[in-house]
């Protein structure tokens, strides 16, 4: 799930992969795209992740992931192989493979998996702006008296929270602030502490940035989870390791569609998680796309949350209310640790070192 800067990938790269450099991946054994993906699923006794917004699909079984989308025919297996297969396309809303897709990906699920295990070793949670910058402001009428309110000290609260709980939960995992009290640090030196964080092999950093909202518009209330754009090309894999420039676009690009994959995952869990703890008091304004400095800097799977909006009266007095601060900081930890398990669980969505 993420490169340690002083460590690099090895994986199994087929002859496959090397013509991919010089030409797109074509299947040869084209044939009409007529199996759901429903279907495919229940053929296949899979579980599934589905993404409308990405058009990115995970299957799982047996300890193997395959990963794929829309119109692409480039599918990772266990993201350390890459193969060519008749693309997945769109009809009616519904995504459709072929009868070939459908066997190779048999065969692949029924194979025996590596006996090898990972483990999310490191949590970075980013309570933002800080110190000087106390990034949105907002006015909430707190016992007939209007109360300033600022999203650094909001954010703050919910990190500090959310740190005891998974410190608790996991005291052999590294739970890690990018500040613990009112700070100013840059963008930069966030993104710095994220990608400096010393790992053991087999081990994954999970980045959660947390933020509060606001809008000219004072109407505008409910929280949502950001990640980066499955659209936004980044250099996550060390450029000093022993890869050859052939291989490095290669690899950064499995490497760099796992982070992506994986933070929609993470996104759809923490949104779930927020959703049951305060969703009948701030309305769920789903999962959004955009490179934020953090997210598309930050070397691993990276998510940013917005709590709520501080410009708006009646949330603004929610975000000052410490019980549903806490609830907040509930929904983020309950999101985390679904992920965690699972992850840990099915033995981790990387292949790497």
């Amino acid at each position: 799930m993420i490169v340690n800067s002083n460590k690099h990938l090895v994986f199994t790269i087929p002859l496959l992969l090397i013509l991919a450099v010089a030409q797109p991946l074509v299947s040869q054994t084209s044939s009409r795209p007529d199996i759901s993906l429903s279907a495919l699923v229940k053929d296949l006794s899979v579980q599934v992740f589905w993404d409308p917004l990405s058009q990115i699909a995970v299957l799982q079984k047996n300890g193997h992931l395959v990963n794929f989308r829309a119109d692409d025919g480039l599918v990772l297996l266990d993201y350390r192989e890459a193969i060519a297969l008749d693309p997945p396309v769109m009809k009616n809303g519904v995504l459709m493979v072929t009868a070939a897709f459908k066997d190779r990906l048999e065969n692949f699920f029924s194979a025996v998996p590596p006996p090898v295990s990972y483990r999310v070793g490191a949590i970075l949670i980013d309570p933002g702006h800080g110190g000087k910058d106390p990034g949105a402001i907002g006015t909430a009428k707190i016992n007939g008296k209007n109360v300033p309110i600022q999203e650094k000290d909001v954010v703050l609260v919910v990190a500090r929270d959310l740190y005891a709980r998974l410190h608790k939960a996991w005291p052999d995992k590294k739970i890690l602030l990018t500040r613990s009290d009112d700070r100013y640090i840059s963008l930069e030196d966030r993104v710095d502490i994220a990608n400096s964080v010393k790992l053991d092999e087999h081990e994954a950093i999970l980045y959660v940035s947390i933020h509060a909202n606001a809008a000219f518009n004072k109407k505008s209330t409910g929280f949502e989870v950001w990640y980066l754009s499955p659209d936004y090309r980044r250099t996550v894999i060390d450029k000093s390791g022993s890869e050859s420039a052939e291989i490095l676009p290669i690899l950064n690009s499995m490497m760099e569609e796992e982070f992506t994959t994986e933070s929609i995952l993470i996104a759809k869990s923490i949104m779930d998680g927020l959703d049951a703890q305060i969703g009948t008091q701030s309305p769920n304004r789903g999962l959004k796309e955009e490179s934020w400095f953090v997210v598309r800097n930050a070397r691993m799977p990276s998510v940013l949350i917005e709590l709520g909006f501080v410009s708006n009266e009646k949330e603004a007095a929610l975000l000052a209310d410490t019980d549903y601060l806490k609830k907040c900081s509930m929904g983020i930890y309950n999101g985390l640790f679904s992920f965690i398990s699972h992850f840990e669980q099915s033995r981790g969505f990387t292949i790497g070192q």
